[in-house]
């Protein structure tokens, strides 16, 4: 099994905020491979899905982005994850909107689920996908900026920025971390991701 955990805030009023990229990465993943993620798992809600040859838990923690951790190590232990399986996606204030940025492993960066995560698990040899979404203007608290929503000039970039994250995700899944680094690690747009063909999944189960 492999576990991609999407960070985010539950409360209603997060929703679609800087903060919660992750979760929104995950329900684009879900409407694609036609799964809920609503079903509750420990501190997570969770969905599963077949892709490819690999049985694949999304995740959405329920723990509040600076809990994470907690959600993580939970589910990995239940589910008898290995490490090198779990994908983290989370927000990133110091990459420019829409970025991607994939690593094998890593310090935190500043982001306090990133921290929370490595500090459960006591490593920080875990892959993650990181999605820019801009520093503040000048004066703005970085803590209360990755709360607030996108601009309306902003949306049409971060739906494109959001779509591809999911694209990577399915890379990394089906071909390895590396070809996904190689594909989506880039300053400009990132090149086309897996062949719709080849997105044959199914519900767990079925």
């Amino acid at each position: 099994m492999k576990l991609v955990v999407g960070l985010g805030n539950p409360d209603r009023r997060y929703r679609r905020t800087r903060h919660n990229v992750g979760w929104d990465v995950i329900d684009r993943l879900a409407r694609r491979w036609e799964v809920t993620v609503d079903q509750e798992d420990g501190w997570a809600r969770v969905g599963s899905a077949k892709v490819g040859r690999h049985r694949i838990l999304l995740a959405k923690p329920q723990t509040y982005v600076n809990r994470s951790g907690v959600a993580v190590a939970d589910l990995l232990r239940r589910h008898r994850v290995k490490i090198e399986d779990l994908l983290v996606v989370a927000d990133d204030l110091d990459l420019s909107l829409g970025r991607l940025r994939l690593r094998g492993r890593g310090s935190p960066g500043g982001h306090n689920g990133l921290r929370s995560i490595i500090d459960a698990l006591g490593r920080d040899d875990f892959p993650r996908l990181r999605v820019g979404i801009g520093r503040p203007p000048s004066g703005v608290d970085p803590a209360e900026f990755v709360l607030t929503p996108f601009r309306e000039d902003e949306d049409a970039a971060m739906r494109a920025a959001l779509d591809r994250a999911a694209d990577a995700v399915e890379t990394a899944l089906r071909e390895g971390l590396q070809a996904a680094m190689n594909r989506f690690n880039t300053r400009g747009p990132a090149n086309a991701g897996p062949d719709k063909a080849a997105r044959r999944v199914s519900p767990s189960g079925s």
